[in-house]
């Protein structure tokens, strides 16, 4: 079964086994508040990364260097950023883990792709031998 099936099927069940669960033992409007607060509170951090991940990526182009990180260090800042606008208490848990420059460390690496990448490109030559044939000029008139 595709992973992106089973996530959009999940994620919800999941929040709302944690809103019930939370809701139950600290109240109902505690529990709408504790989740606006979060995504205002996350909205305001991830901001803040952002803003952080841009200056250095300008200082990475500053040195004639590719922000790669950079790049993909914001990419993930704002996948955070609307994991805390969802409600919910899971997406948020994950969201700010996101957000943190070393957890985000450790998500990306988690996930990187270069790795495959590399290997793939590594095993997909094939090595040959080539030679220029120059065209004769009796060749040229048949």
């Amino acid at each position: 079964m595709n992973s992106v099936l089973i996530a959009i099927i999940l994620i919800p069940i999941i929040e709302i086994y944690l809103f019930i669960k939370i809701g139950s033992q600290i109240g109902a409007f505690n529990t709408i508040s504790l989740i606006f607060i979060t995504a205002i509170i996350g909205v305001i951090y991830a901001r803040h990364q952002g803003l952080n991940t841009l200056k250095s990526g300008f200082s990475q182009l500053v040195k004639n260097e590719l922000p790669a990180y950079e790049m993909i260090s914001g990419a993930a800042i704002a996948f955070a950023a609307l994991l805390l606008i969802i409600p919910g208490f899971a997406t948020d848990i994950i969201g700010f883990l996101l957000l943190f420059p070393l957890t985000r460390k450790i998500f990306l690496k988690k996930f990187s792709i270069s790795k495959e990448f590399k290997n793939k490109t590594e095993t997909d030559f094939i090595d040959g031998e080539y030679e220029d044939i120059k065209e004769n000029e009796d060749d040229k008139k048949l």
